[in-house]
């Protein structure tokens, strides 16, 4: 069996943005060094002038980094959360990406699905600088797509606010690799089911390359607004965002128009399937005059999602079917959703029977990613 990361992260450094057109280079984001209320200094990046977002990962010159000025300890956070998250530097940053592979041996995993970390935000207003970004960015996960021999796929990012930008450069990456695009629950340019993201969908699906929806928020006023006050937080901004933009995909009948178009759904878990299922049962026939079979909604209309190992998936199998779940690892990064030895884990749990646990992890990511 095949072993498929349905979610997997790269880390960007510095040299993510050498990537970027030498015409370009002017606009490239760069580090900049800022002090907590708690007086710890931590670097960001700085894009267009304005802070957005923090830098993850060493910079700059190695021997004049002072690892004192980062507060992400991948150790002391699995050990504080009981999950392992850690990950080598020069494996979570692509600096090698051979350690990268021979980690994923170590790990029992086949195969990659890599997503960004700063894109989960809106880095700037500027399209001319956002159409930059992103061709650096894709540059360099085409380099290491080519250096994987395969093994790492990728979600390109596109410059979305520049529709007929983002389509060269959707041709460019799909050609170079690329088996998703990645995009947000909630785009500054209107949620999924806008028109105006009709003729990137139609290329997509003549392209026959999924969408790949990973918890964000592109739209910087309803992230501020969610993530306000002390029970803000990325659940309200970024997660719920994936779990609406999944009932409007349905429910707008996007699976219709698009009748080839593949969407999953990724890093959100999956305990919310029921509840969607359910609300959609309910609605459907007046809005679509039918009433779908609870079990086969997500097979019906294409969508994929990925589950967690301690969602309680043989429970979810009953909503969701077996052909449509998957399960990543989350690895690079330091949250919630992080567990680099979830594919193991899962297997060793024995929530589901073996045919669909084989399914979950090598052939249902295999038919969204097309691997």
């Amino acid at each position: 069996m095949t072993v498929i990361d349905s979610d997997a992260h790269v880390v960007e450094t510095e040299r993510t943005w050498d990537f970027i057109p030498q015409s370009d280079q002017h606009l490239r984001p760069v580090v900049v060094y800022q002090p907590e209320p708690s007086g710890v200094t931590k670097p960001y990046w700085l894009i267009d002038g304005k802070v957005r977002g923090t830098v993850r990962q060493p910079v700059g010159n190695r021997d004049e980094w002072d690892p004192t000025l980062v507060s992400t300890d991948m150790a002391a956070a699995s050990k504080a959360s009981g999950r392992n998250m850690d990950a080598p530097d020069a494996s979570k940053h692509m600096e090698d990406v051979g350690a990268r592979l021979r980690h994923m041996d170590e790990l029992g995993i086949d195969y990659q699905m890599l997503y960004p970390t700063i894109f989960l935000r809106r880095l700037t207003d500027s399209p001319e600088t956002r159409v930059a970004i992103c061709r650096g960015y894709n540059r360099w996960l085409a380099d290491i797509w080519q250096k994987a021999e395969g093994r790492l796929r990728w979600a390109c990012v596109l410059p979305l606010n520049v529709m007929e930008e983002a389509i060269t450069e959707l041709r460019w990456a799909v050609e170079h690799g690329a088996c998703g695009v990645f995009m947000r629950g909630i785009e500054e340019e209107g949620v999924l089911c806008d028109p105006y993201f009709t003729p990137l969908y139609e290329e997509m699906d003549a392209l026959d390359v999924a969408v790949t929806v990973h918890i964000g928020n592109g739209n910087p006023d309803i992230e501020g607004l969610l993530s306000r006050g002390e029970g803000g937080s990325p659940f309200s901004s970024m997660r719920l965002a994936s779990v609406a933009a999944c009932h409007q995909w349905i429910l707008g009948g996007m699976p219709e128009r698009f009748p080839r178009l593949r969407i999953g759904f990724v890093e959100a878990a999956a305990q919310w399937i029921p509840y969607l299922v359910n609300d959609l049962v309910r609605r459907y026939p007046a809005r679509r005059g039918r009433v779908p079979v609870a079990d086969a909604l997500l097979r019906d209309n294409r969508v994929w999602v990925t589950c967690q190992t301690d969602d309680d998936i043989g429970y979810l199998v009953r909503y969701a079917g077996e052909d449509n779940l998957m399960i990543g690892t989350d690895y690079g990064h330091t949250d919630q959703s992080s567990e680099i030895e979830a594919l193991r884990i899962f297997q060793e749990q024995g929530q589901v029977p073996s045919v669909v646990a084989r399914k979950i992890l090598d052939d249902n990511p295999r038919v969204l990613y097309r691997i």
